[in-house]
């Protein structure tokens, strides 16, 4: 039996966690304090709720962020320090050079691993390779319903109650969208970290009120030639912020774990 670290207990956790695959099972679930009654009642004491991944006694097979940015700017480091391997799903944390590069050193000095994972996207695999071939232009474009954008700035650049057809409120870099919107644009930061980087990668973010869907658009081109993702994805209902396809990315990441392609 695999165990694994859970850092969060929101929406996406509970989803990933109602869909572990046989063999896998839930050690520790790292939340705050307010949670852990929940999370004592809910797994009947045989999952150790935890404010804080140091202080876990044992060694999990796989530390799982399905939390927030802030979660990997929190625990991050500490995680890897240990030699546990880190999926990532709120990779627009990465968006900050210095905690990234903490992370990258960590791993390194103390033989951890983080896995950056797919989330709510397709071909990062031809992505990751286009950019060993000489890529030279990445652009994503995110376009979602008005209930997906509100609690984010999209708010104060744009009308959420009045908008009636569909209408792009922010270009800019993949580094500038996930720190402006950490709950809507890891996407662009999954893209950047497997292609051309934060800030070469170019992010157009929509609102639009036809749809109930979060549509991802990739368009890459290099030496290697050209390719077009479009992806429809329908959100987790309890989080239209939320893909369910990234939640399954993580749900795949237990199930690799269980192949043996990760090791902690």
């Amino acid at each position: 039996m695999k165990k694994i670290m859970m850092i969060g207990y929101g929406a996406m956790a509970k989803e990933v966690l109602s869909r572990l695959p046989e063999g896998v099972e839930p050690g520790w679930i790292v939340a705050r304090e307010p949670h852990h009654a929940a999370i004592a009642a809910a797994f009947g004491g045989r999952v150790q709720a935890l404010s804080d991944p140091r202080d876990c006694d044992g060694r999990p097979d796989l530390v799982l962020e399905c939390a927030s940015q802030q979660a990997v700017a929190e625990f991050g480091e500490a995680v890897v320090q240990r030699g546990w391997t880190l999926a990532v799903i709120s990779t627009g944390a990465l968006a900050d050079a210095g905690l990234q590069q903490r992370i990258q050193q960590a791993s390194r000095d103390h033989h951890g691993r983080v896995w950056v994972l797919s989330g709510a996207v397709a071909g990062m695999d031809a992505l990751a390779s286009a950019r060993e071939g000489g890529l030279t232009c990445v652009t994503y474009q995110a376009s979602k319903s008005p209930a997906s954008w509100r609690g984010s700035p999209a708010e104060t650049l744009i009308d959420l109650d009045a908008v009636s057809e569909a209408q792009v409120f922010f270009e800019g870099s993949a580094r500038e969208a996930a720190r402006l919107f950490p709950a809507n644009a890891n996407v662009a930061a999954t893209i950047a970290l497997h292609g051309l980087g934060m800030d070469e990668t170019r992010v157009r973010l929509q609102v639009d009120p036809h749809t109930r869907r979060n549509t991802h658009r990739l368009q890459a081109q290099g030496a290697f030639g050209e390719f077009q993702i479009e992806l429809s994805g329908t959100p987790l209902a309890n989080n239209p912020k939320t893909s369910t396809l990234a939640a399954l990315s993580a749900v795949q990441a237990c199930r690799r774990l269980l192949d043996g392609e990760l090791t902690a």
